[in-house]
């Protein structure tokens, strides 16, 4: 298929309704059906038929439906693309990324991916506005269950993990049908929103923008991810989507990016609301002019391109770029080829429920984090007496905000993942979350005295965290601490599992629980794998990619923090004016990098030099033992930190890590290679280089690993 001779043929309004997106209730049979939602864009029967794609599809019989009915009509038979939100699972949910990136595994989360993007391709879906590499420090924001965490490094190979994921090798998506097409978002700044309020301002500067929030999207570039995604906040006061500087200077040029740009949803026509476009036409103005090919459900290119067109506030060359990027991407996927991706074909082979089943279930237990585990109240033995009580005991509200075609119903409960290796496990759970009955509390009173170990489930409902779900206040219902307190009084063999999709407040938990297991929102096999971590059966390896504050007054806090004029250190602890809280420390909880083991790690580390020069590296050597009971797996985490630089610099940042799987009893060498390009940093006139000079390296299972030797860069 010639591109170009396409573009050649089309007409003014064929090209801009490529540019266009609407959800498929545009298309359902009958007129009447049909009337109300291009009414209200204002919209026409003719122009319905020449839109480029539709989101939001669910089954591979609503998308052959449309797509038939749309070739009928279209003059040049260009086929729809449609897209939905794939974000941790279609019909068969995994872990949300938060969790994901909890298990420190890209191979994982690829393999997510690649399942997640097979499942949603037998329901007729082609491309995903999946992954979101958002740059994340605050638990108050929802969205941060939708992020990989705080790190700009771990989230880069995450990012790339995710779209090879969904889309396999550079040219597989032209023939693979069970490959989809990623679109990597919000571009950019999203997840730095002011006081974790969702669609709220973002002010970052361009060094740090640079530094800490392009890495994840040059590396899903990198990639070959197809499309990006606008972000809805300003960056230098100018809105994502009608930011020429950020779309073109940066994404365009700097990122290399030349494939599609997606609005996102009605992003274009909150460039009103902004104030930076006084109507309608001057938003599809701008938005064009900043590279955005694709308006998502706003008529405001199908409206307005013409008249910009016609008035010469915009060139047709413009809508052409535009047009050939969204041909490309149909190229990309086989379109032209098959505008059904292999949905009619009898060849096609399906994903079956229990492969993927399988998969939820072991991908969940690698998500998991233990917390905390005193006195050894984990893993529960065969011979205890357990009891399993808390909101969370029976419900089914365990997939997570980005589940919308996950069936809740058909979610395994702690319960029923429990009762299938303990099946006379007392269980009392409750009919709400937050509000519970007097027989309710007197039930699980009761249990928590007659058991070896209470399992208490607690958490916040999926509805809490995703888009719009910001929080001022991230701790548990005072509801449920009061709960754990009772029961905490009359058993302190408490082990609390958790269900949410951001970092907690959790001082009150650790107080009263012995043991604490983070589970996430672990998806459709979510009661069947946490059993799994419970009773031995996995050894938990996940380790934190936020940091969990003491108090939310903390946050936003994470571990790579500038160091500043007046930091607090042991000397000067007990001074007033330096930079500390009068209330709470300056530390988090629990820090990037943390998580427990069933087993234990013993270390010894050897450096092979301590100067470093260009074209060269230095090996660190960790011998790790495991010397516990239970085989289990360690990531060893290294930090580096910046002793003097042109520009401020964290006091340390992850650089590398690895992660070992060992037996009981057996112990292995790796090795760590440190370069200069690991040193490297954006300096002020936004450009990345190395300084000549000495660095400190920290090696360990955490962000607060123990500081192990010296590198001099000559």
């Amino acid at each position: 298929m010639n591109l170009t001779t396409l573009l050649s043929e089309m007409t003014l309004a064929e090209k801009i309704g490529q540019l266009v997106q609407l959800t498929p209730n545009f298309f359902e049979e009958g007129a009447g059906e049909i009337t109300g939602p291009l009414q209200e864009l204002g919209l026409t029967q003719e122009n319905l038929f020449q839109i480029g794609s539709v989101l939001g599809t669910h089954t591979k019989e609503q998308v052959i439906q449309i797509q038939q009915a749309y070739l009928a009509k279209s003059r040049l038979k260009i086929p729809l693309m449609f897209m939905a939100d794939v974000v941790h699972g279609y019909e068969t949910i995994f872990p949300v990324p938060l969790a994901l990136a909890s298990s420190w595994n890209p191979e994982l989360v690829k393999e997510m991916a690649s399942l997640s993007g097979h499942e949603a391709s037998d329901a007729g879906i082609q491309v995903t506005f999946s992954p979101m590499v958002d740059l994340v420090r605050d638990a108050r924001w929802g969205r941060v269950m939708e992020s990989t965490g705080e790190d700009p490094y771990l989230n880069s190979l995450l990012a790339a993990a995710f779209v090879k994921g969904y889309q396999g090798e550079q040219a597989e998506l032209e023939t693979n049908y069970q490959k989809i097409a990623a679109c990597v978002k919000h571009f950019i700044g999203y997840g730095a929103a002011e006081g974790g309020r969702d669609y709220n301002t973002v002010d970052i500067s361009t060094i740090n923008l640079y530094q800490y929030y392009l890495p994840s999207f040059k590396a899903a570039i990198d990639a070959g991810v197809k499309l990006v995604m606008t972000s809805f906040n300003t960056i230098n006061g100018i809105p994502a989507s009608g930011n020429q500087w950020l779309m073109k200077t940066v994404l365009r040029e700097r990122l290399g990016f030349n494939q599609v740009l997606i609005s996102d949803w009605a992003a274009i026509w909150e460039l009103i609301p902004h104030g930076v476009a006084p109507d309608l036409r001057k938003a599809a103005q701008l938005a064009l002019e900043a590279g955005v090919d694709i308006d998502m459900m706003t008529p405001a290119y199908q409206k307005s391109l013409a008249e910009l067109l016609t008035a010469d506030d915009i060139s047709e060359d413009l809508i052409d770029q535009a047009v050939l990027r969204v041909l490309q991407l149909k190229a990309d996927l086989g379109l032209f080829h098959d505008p059904y991706r292999g949905l009619l074909s009898e060849d096609r082979r399906e994903l079956l429920y229990p492969e993927i089943a399988a998969a939820s279930r072991r991908i969940a237990s690698q998500s998991m984090v233990l917390l905390k585990n005193e006195q050894e109240v984990l893993p529960l033995q065969m011979t205890q007496k357990v009891g399993l009580v808390g909101p969370f005991a029976t419900s089914q509200d365990v997939l997570g905000a980005w589940s919308w075609i996950g069936d809740t119903a058909k979610s395994v409960t702690l319960a029923a993942g429990l009762k299938a290796s303990l099946p006379d496990l007392p269980v009392v759970g409750t009919d709400d979350r937050v509000n519970f009955t007097a027989q309710e509390r007197e039930q699980m009173v009761t249990l928590a005295k007659a058991v070896d170990r209470l399992i208490v489930a607690l958490g916040e409902s999926s509805e809490e965290t995703g888009e719009a779900a910001s929080k001022a206040n991230i701790a548990l219902p005072a509801s449920q601490i009061r709960l754990l307190k009772e029961l905490y009084a009359v058993n302190q063999n408490i082990v609390v599992v958790l269900f949410n999709g951001r970092p907690l407040e959790l001082s009150e938990v650790f107080a009263h629980s012995q043991g604490v297991l983070e589970a996430w929102f672990p998806g459709s096999e979510a009661g069947n794998a946490i059993a799994d971590v419970l009773l031995g059966r996995v050894n938990p390896s996940g380790k934190l990619t936020m940091s969990f504050p003491e108090k939310v007054g903390q946050v936003p806090i994470y571990y790579n923090q500038l160091r500043t004029g007046r930091p607090l250190t042991v000397e000067n602890q007990d001074q007033k004016y330096i930079s500390r809280y009068m209330d709470v420390s300056n530390d988090p909880l629990l820090p990037f990098g943390y998580g427990l083991s069933y087993t234990n790690f013993e270390w010894s580390v050897t450096q092979s030099s301590q100067n470093l020069s260009e074209n060269q590296a230095i090996t660190f050597e960790v011998k790790i033992k495991n010397t516990g009971r239970y085989s289990g797996k360690e990531t060893i985490q290294c930090y580096v930190k910046t002793l003097f630089a042109e520009v401020a610099r964290p006091q340390r940042e992850l650089k590398q890590f690895v992660q070992v799987a060992l037996e009981a009893g057996a112990e292995k060498t790796v090795t760590l290679r440190i370069t200069p390009a690991d040193l490297a940093y954006v300096h002020s006139d936004l450009e990345s280089r190395t300084d000549k000079g000495e660095y400190h390296v920290y090696l360990g299972n955490s962000s607060l690993a123990p500081k192990v030797g010296e590198i001099y860069f000559q």
